[in-house]
């Protein structure tokens, strides 16, 4: 497995490139300035050629696919056009969770008031997440999300509109950082000194994929492991 400081290689074959992203690491090129690091651009430069066939959010880690050429990208955005691509993510969200599993089955548009934010709309588009609990903590938990379909921040937008926004994420309720000190009763610091955040951004991991691959017609799935951050907030809230 080859890493980097933006990403890790989870299979590499002749048709794909799959990675686990890192947080904080942009999918394509950012709009105003070219010069900021991006996955698209560095593979552009290793591979010649590549096409994004998803993306995720710049906060957000874990699984994502790349193709080799413009038959297989045309493949798998049908794949994932027709729903027929199974995306789970895994979400640490403020407040305990049902242990019943639920679907959240609300459309989505974009907010007219924000630019980049979308909101919960009769008029917007059909949108359906399956979430499922992994575990309870004292004031948060960690749930499974299944994204049926594959609205802008859908996961985020979901969650927040339930009562139960991602444990870190400004945008839609959340806090803007994950702190020990939020949970643990005697938290002493150094003299001097000040508390670093566990997590400073959206606690959301994109875990695995599923889907039937281009050329051998079997069906496979990739998992992306926890980033070092995801993985340290969950020690930290079983713990305490």
């Amino acid at each position: 497995m080859k890493n980097h400081k933006d990403y890790e290689i989870i299979h590499e074959d002749d048709y794909l490139l799959i990675v686990n992203k890192a947080p904080m690491v942009l999918t394509i090129p950012d709009r105003w300035n070219d010069k900021i690091p991006s996955l698209y651009k560095i593979f552009k430069e290793l591979y010649g050629e590549i096409f994004i066939v998803h993306r995720l959010d710049k906060d957000t880690s874990g699984v994502m696919i790349f193709a080799k050429d413009a038959e297989t990208h045309k493949y798998m955005s049908m794949l994932f056009e027709n729903q027929e691509i199974e995306k789970i993510y895994h979400a640490i969200v403020d407040g305990q969770f049902t242990e019943e599993p639920i679907e959240i089955d609300i459309p989505i548009s974009p907010d007219p008031s924000t630019k980049g934010r979308s909101i919960p709309s009769a008029r917007g588009k059909a949108s359906l997440t399956k979430v499922k609990l992994i575990e309870n903590f004292k004031k948060s938990a960690l749930v499974k999300c299944l994204l049926v379909t594959g609205r802008h921040h859908q996961i985020r937008v979901h969650l927040s509109a339930i009562g139960h926004p991602l444990l870190v994420d400004p945008l839609y309720g959340g806090g803007s950082e994950f702190l020990v000190s939020s949970i643990k009763k005697k938290f002493n610091l150094k003299k001097n000194t000040q508390e670093k955040p566990m997590m400073v951004r959206n606690s959301l991991h994109a875990y695995s994929i599923k889907f039937i691959h281009p050329a051998t017609k079997n069906e496979v799935e990739f998992v992306a492991e926890y980033t070092k951050d995801f993985r340290a907030t969950i020690q930290v809230l079983e713990k305490y």
